[in-house]
Formats: structure tokens, sequence, C-alpha cells
């Protein structure tokens, strides 16, 4: 007979991501109860939310959990979906978090006297401290235009997307050139199939440079532990978009100009529809140049640093552009294009609408300092930047964790 789960809770963390599980297991390490709430399954986004090529952005040897490194023979490799799971899956067992998953916390609201009332899809709890780790992509981003496009189109988001052959036969127009967009296009277009892609402002970067890959690098620059008070945007940088590269196939830079080259059209930012024509801004040329600065800029960075500490490595050099938009091409009738596909690829917002606490910025986005946020007692964790650029990624979450869970264990002591 298991025992019945207390209505009272020193700690409850909301989402079992690799976040929240991470909290939980420096919580553990520290003597606090606590229990964590998951709607679906522990880590289920990576497994629900990805397609199939799926691989991670960013070398193996960061993958660096809590007690869980990366343990396997290719550290400088990229884990595919599968690989990934299977990490996550070794890092749950580890944890052995107190985990009640198909439980969503429907509502949070601090008490007058202090904590929290944290209402469930089973149950109503009372908890000292509440610990934020459900991420900040809730809500799937489509733009309101889409409602008037024709119905022949199929339509999906990003998470939605699996691979090129679940899509009906025809074109497939991405919109979007982050991460997810700039990859989904690349698989599409190494599918064979007809991809339209209107890019965005995104950046982009190589994935190796002068010998090494770009994020040995920037880790030895120190950017992964630049916190973001020391960054030129300070709080700003939370809003950027990240920079496009692979990891599929060992790593490669994706380049929209080569694909270009190779039959992809290129548009600039989607501004409109009037029946079955799109109507786009002309700013592709603007944007390539742009996101080919960055390039180039991230690099010149490199030099520097290689030059400055006298470091042995091949010799630089600089991006050149392979391919120029003779013009830009500022509607498309998807019709006469024969396409039959959109994905859109334009991000998240952030939904908080169950936790009723004043600690909001006017974009929905929680205000903290590296997760402590204004009201006492109220935490967030797994966010881009909470404190630098590894928080949101396998590299940085277990500093972020074990940070928190010493606040916490300072709250608890002055209850």
């Amino acid at each position: 007979m298991t025992s019945p789960v207390p209505s009272h809770l020193p700690v409850a963390i909301v989402g079992a991501g690799q976040a929240g599980l991470s909290l939980s297991h420096f919580l553990k390490q520290r003597g606090v109860d606590h229990l964590v709430f998951e709607k679906h399954s522990a880590m289920h986004v990576w497994s629900d939310s990805r397609w199939d090529s799926f691989t991670l952005v960013t070398p193996n040897w960061q993958c660096d959990l809590p007690g869980h490194p990366y343990a396997g023979s290719d550290p400088h490799g990229f884990m595919k979906k599968n690989e990934i799971t299977t990490y996550l899956s070794g890092f749950r067992d580890l944890v052995d978090a107190p985990l009640r998953e198909g439980i969503a916390v429907t509502r949070v609201t601090p008490r007058s006297e202090g904590g929290f009332d944290v209402v469930t899809s089973d149950g109503a709890y009372q908890a000292d401290q509440v610990a934020v780790a459900s991420g900040g992509y809730h809500i799937p981003i489509v733009p309101r235009m889409a409602e008037r496009l024709p119905k022949s189109i199929t339509q999906i988001h990003s998470e939605q997307y699996r691979n090129p052959a679940a899509l009906p036969d025809g074109g497939v127009l991405v919109v979007g050139s982050g991460q997810s967009g700039a990859q989904i296009a690349e698989d599409l277009h190494l599918a064979g199939r007809k991809v339209h892609l209107a890019i965005g402002h995104a950046p982009r970067c190589a994935r190796f440079y002068r010998g090494r890959d770009v994020v040995a690098w920037l880790a030895d620059m120190g950017y992964y532990q630049m916190p973001v008070e020391r960054h030129p945007l300070r709080e700003g940088v939370r809003d950027n978009t990240n920079h496009y590269v692979t990891g599929r196939d060992g790593g490669r830079d994706i380049d929209l100009r080569k694909f270009a080259l190779e039959g992809m059209r290129l548009y600039g930012l989607l501004k409109d529809l009037d029946g079955a024509t799109l109507s786009f801004a002309g700013n592709l040329r603007a944007s390539l140049d742009q996101a080919d600065q960055t390039y180039n800029g991230i690099n010149a960075a490199i030099d520097k640093y290689i030059a400055e500490n006298k470091i042995e490595a091949p010799a630089p050099s600089v991006y050149a552009p392979v391919w120029q938009p003779a013009e830009e091409t500022l509607s498309l009738d998807l019709e006469a294009a024969g396409i039959s596909s959109i994905i859109w690829c334009i991000g998240f917002q952030p939904d908080f609408r169950w936790l009723d606490a004043p600690v909001f910025n006017g974009a929905g986005h929680p205000k903290h300092h590296r997760g402590v946020s204004p009201h006492p007692g109220l935490y967030f964790i797994g966010l881009p930047w909470l404190h630098t650029w590894g928080s949101g990624r396998f590299s940085g979450v277990a500093r972020d964790a074990s940070y928190l869970a010493d606040r916490i264990v300072e709250a608890r002591a002055g209850l």
C-alpha cells in the first residue's frame, strides 16, 4: 500500500523536464522534502515535440546534467533523438524524483500568511515554496492570417513536424529561419521536397572553425559562463533568437545561400495574405547579410582569442556569400507554386496564466534574478538566459539548480 500524498508540501516543483528533475536532485541531496508535478510524462518534450531527424546542436560533451555527464563514445558528436531520450531516461532513473506524472497544476496563488495554494487536477495542496520548471515555450505561435489560408493547405507548427513523408505531396513553405525553421527546411530539402523558406532575423554561426567546434572555442572563451548582467544587451539577450546551425551527420553549417543555389526559394519576412497570395518584406538580402555578419563576427572573436593566447590553429577565414538574390520576391501565389503545406516555425509564447503572482513583465515573462523572483518563495528554472547562455542547455542547468536549491534551503531556515 502506498502512503497518501501529503496535502502540505515544503516545496512544489511544477514541471519534470531536465530543469525540474535537476532541482529535485539537489533538493534530495540537501534533505528537502518536495513533490514534482508533471501534466504529461517526465521530459516528454524530447520525444513528443521533436522531428525524427532531430539532433543536438551542441556537442555531447556539453551534456552534463547533475550526476549524469555524457558517458558515450562520441563526446564531440551530436546525439540523435533516440540517443537523447535514452540519455534523459537514465537521468530520470538516477534522480528518482518524488514525481506525480499526469497531474496538471492549474492554479498557484500566494497565501496572505505566506506560502502558496497549489491547485492540481488531482487535488489541492499548500506549499511553503514553489519552483516553476515548466520552461518558457508553451503556446505555439501561429499568426492570425493562418485562419484565412485556403482549406486545401495543410498547416502545422514546428513542434508537430516529424518527417517529409508525413506531409502531403507538393511544395512546402517553411516560415521562420531560427534553429527549428532552418533545420526543418534542410530536412525537407535533403528529402528532395520543393522548399520555400520565409526567413526572419535569426543569426547563424559556423559549426567548425579553425580546427574545432565553435562551441568548444566559445566555452574556452567563457561565453557560456557569462552572466546576463555582463552581457552587452543585459536582460534583452533573453529575447534573442538562437543561431542556426546543425549537428546532423556529424555537424555542419547551415548556409541558406547554398540551399538557394540548389533550388530552395528564399523570401523575406512574411507580411500578409490576400486570398491565396502571400506578401513578403523586401529584406531578404539584408537578413542574409546580417546573419553572415554575425557568423564572421563570432569567427573574428575566435581569431582574436587565438592570437592573444598564441594558440596554434589552422589559418583564419572569412565567409563570402555564395549566392545573392537577383531581386526581392515580394509575393507568392500558393496555388501557382504548388504549395500544399505550411510549417510555422516562429516560436512560442509563454503561458503562466495559472500562476497568480505579481512577477511578470508586459510580455508575460517572469522577473527574476538567477531564478529567484521578487515574491518570497517563488522560483523559476529552465528559462533561456536564466543566468547564463548555458541556462537553457544541458550544460548549465546543474549550476542553476544547485544555486536555487541553496536559496530554497536558506529560505526554509527563516520559516
